[in-house]
């Protein structure tokens, strides 16, 4: 099993609530339409240390070639598009379990 874990911080700091709350949707909503997804988690951050990131994405998968065909569902796309001029950071770990 991988797991892909991705903490994203927003560069508008007055709106990354609310782009939280809107990815958070966006992202659960993927386990619906993408079959190799097995397992994801979302959490808003609440932390307020300058190190910390605005929301975080724990998904799961059976192995490399099902996060490659999440990576490039058009669903997932969408939410890259979504993202886009918003980003302050990010950082993504993907390990197997």
């Amino acid at each position: 099993m991988l797991r892909h874990i991705v903490m994203i911080a927003f560069s508008d700091k007055k709106k990354a609530k609310a782009y939280s709350a809107q990815l958070k949707e966006m992202l659960i909503g993927l386990k619906s339409s993408i079959s190799t997804l097995n397992k994801i988690e979302v959490g808003l951050n609440f932390s307020v240390r300058p190190a910390a990131h605005d929301i975080v994405l724990i998904a799961d998968f059976d192995d490399e070639n099902g996060l490659n065909l999440y990576r490039e569902h058009p669903e997932h796309i969408k939410v890259l598009d979504f993202l886009k001029g918003k980003l302050e950071k990010s950082a993504v770990v993907d390990y197997y379990i």
